[in-house]
């Protein structure tokens, strides 16, 4: 398989195998007018296997879903066909507009303007609780 080079862009890399797809639908990149490759099941010496995604734009990517979705994901930022940038992704402290309350009584369920907070309360275990009714996301 032969995947050209970025020149200007973003890589995903070291997505947990099998998420790649999620964080291609959460991230809005179907709407992008540019080329996107998703590499699914890539060898890797760390993980076993790793999916990939490669952004042939220099786009504003939501570092929240991805810390959220897959804490520990590198992304790396392009330009000229160099790596000028790269960050290790880990999980947000709080997230907004990421997840939705399930609470039906909750404040931000039922006042449409309000927007949607979580706190990670278990950074352990990966849970995060609504700002205004603690109820904790799924």
């Amino acid at each position: 398989m032969n995947i050209d080079a970025i020149q200007n862009g973003i890589v995903i890399d070291h997505i947990t195998a099998g998420r790649g797809m999620k964080l291609y639908e959460l991230l809005g990149l179907e709407a992008l007018d540019c080329s996107v490759a998703i590499i699914k099941n890539v060898h890797s010496e760390k993980l076993g296997k790793k999916d990939i995604i490669k952004i042939d734009a220099d786009i504003p990517v939501d570092l929240d879903v991805l810390g959220y979705v897959d804490p520990g994901v590198s992304v790396n930022t392009i330009r000229g066909g160099k790596l000028v940038d790269k960050r290790r992704i880990e999980m947000p402290e709080t997230l907004t507009n990421v997840i939705f309350c399930k609470n039906p009584r909750c404040i931000c369920s039922t006042e449409q303007e309000l927007r949607h907070v979580f706190k990670l309360t278990d950074r352990k275990n990966k849970v995060y609780r609504c700002l205004y009714c603690e109820t904790k996301a799924n």
